[in-house]
């Protein structure tokens, strides 16, 4: 393996988080919950964190599959990006940066309905940071709906 690949697999895997024997998913959403707790970036700056995330996970996460396989849990770089779309435009409470994690673990695990489709048939690293990001979108979006029913 070449010294660029042996980056792109670091990049992809979080620094090899997503080699954590137990729920390697969870791990990486945690990295990027711990990202939004000790940065605490405003909605613009997340905003221009997550793109370059986004285009730097594709690229990784494609070249890492080529050697991991299709969608390997060793791949997190996508886990970290969604949970980071689920708390965008959310109030940074605890109990609201806590439901963004759950509620993105349940969404991303489950894969209701687009999100199952997507990871079927959009190929290589594009599938795999879309499926998350969907995932992250339907928990900000509960959160959006309990915000404005709930929380005025």
């Amino acid at each position: 393996m070449t010294m660029f690949k042996k980056v792109q697999h670091a990049v992809a895997t979080l620094g090899f988080i997503g080699y954590i024997p137990y729920g390697p998913g969870t791990w990486g959403s945690a990295v990027g919950l711990l990202i939004v707790v000790l940065i605490r970036p405003s909605d613009l700056a997340l905003l221009c964190i997550l793109l370059p995330v986004f285009v730097l996970g594709v690229i990784t996460s494609h070249a890492a599959e080529q050697f991991l396989g299709k969608d390997s849990g060793h791949i997190v770089i996508d886990e970290m990006t969604g949970y980071m779309v689920s708390v965008l435009f959310v109030p940074r409470t605890l109990v609201y940066i806590i439901s963004a994690f759950l509620l993105f673990r349940i969404f991303d695990i489950f894969k209701p309905l687009p999100i199952r489709m997507v990871e079927k048939h959009i190929p290589g690293g594009a599938g795999i940071m879309i499926d998350d990001v969907l995932a992250g979108i339907y928990a900000n979006l509960c959160l959006q709906i309990w915000i404005y029913l709930f929380a005025g």
